[in-house]
């Protein structure tokens, strides 16, 4: 009997937790011939979460879970998911129901009848979404594409199924700048993507205001590319041009015409430009430098501060 292992990253998910529950009871009931493992992350959840998952858990015997010290992110809590789940198949869902549970058999299915790794899921449309953040994110994995060696579907979710050896790949990706989109696809395996509509949230707000969204494209970008590095070199490299080519004509007026060229406020202008130049190159090469930072460091992940079992990893 194979096992599939679900890892279910939670923030304030208090009102979504039951409706979930109800929709995998359904899954595991039908899915009889598999051995099932629910690992609930509680992310650091300021309401009532955790006390919901310690109910989950002590009913269902498939369940487990780890509650975080404090909110260290998305990105932790599936990482924290990959590193103590055992399973031979592996899912990462949301427990807002906008990643349909009952879709967990098609994936399986693709997976065991098809010569792929993984199974992806992708949304066709982005219904319910407001036209801004769409627009952005539309663009965002054009230029990620574009300028990076990750390749990202437009659209995807984080929810994929994935077979074990590519789970035990991300596990030994311990980067601490992490941006799972762009790991799946920069480790390359067989992926299937697995197109459905979009589904709106069975409860509550999303956690993923449009500054946050943006804080966390502009992490995936520079940590997959070194593009913006190579723009704040060219940029500097024509601010020198266009200023060699301004001390060329000044001389040549001078000498030929014997004029000396005159205006404060234009000189102001260009310094004040060449100055924003500069604090931009230096705010890129300051990003890459703090993320490299970061990694010299080595903090962990997480902290586990409550688990249901003992061989749950408690920092990692």
């Amino acid at each position: 009997m194979k096992k599939i292992s679900l890892i279910i990253p939670c923030y304030n998910e208090e009102s979504c937790l039951s409706a979930f529950d109800c929709e995998m009871e359904k899954v595991v009931e039908e899915m009889k011939e598999y051995e099932f493992e629910i690992l609930y992350v509680n992310d650091g959840s300021s309401d009532h979460t955790l006390e919901m998952i310690r109910r989950l858990s002590s009913q269902r015997p498939y369940v487990r879970y780890l509650s975080f010290s404090r909110n260290f992110g998305k990105e932790a809590a599936m990482y924290a998911g990959f590193s103590n789940v055992t399973g031979d198949y592996v899912a990462v869902m949301d427990a807002d129901l906008q990643d349909p549970p009952e879709l967990l058999p098609v994936l399986v299915r693709i997976l065991e009848t098809e010569e792929y790794d993984s199974v992806a899921t992708r949304r066709v449309d982005r219904e319910g979404e407001p036209p801004v953040r769409s627009f952005f994110a539309k663009m965002f994995y054009k230029v990620i594409n574009r300028i990076s060696d990750a390749d990202i579907v437009d659209g995807a979710r984080d929810y994929r199924l994935m077979k074990r050896e590519m789970v035990d790949v991300i596990v030994e990706m311990g980067e601490q700048n992490r941006f799972s989109k762009g790991i799946f696809g920069w480790i390359g395996f067989r992926t299937c993507w697995y197109s459905f509509e979009n589904v709106e949230r069975a409860a509550g707000e999303t956690k993923w205001s449009f500054w946050k969204l943006l804080k966390y494209s502009m992490n995936g970008i520079i940590s997959f590319s070194q593009m913006p590095l190579n723009i704040a070199s060219w940029m500097g490299v024509a601010c020198t041009g266009v200023s060699l080519l301004a001390i060329i004509f000044i001389i040549i007026k001078k000498l030929a015409l014997g004029e000396a060229v005159q205006g404060w406020a234009s000189n102001m202008c260009v310094i004040i430009f060449i100055g924003g130049v500069q604090l931009f190159c230096l705010g890129v090469i300051g990003q890459y430098l703090g993320k490299t930072y970061a990694e010299a460091k080595k903090r962990p992940h997480y902290i586990v501060s409550e688990c249901s079992d003992a061989q749950i990893k408690k920092i990692g």
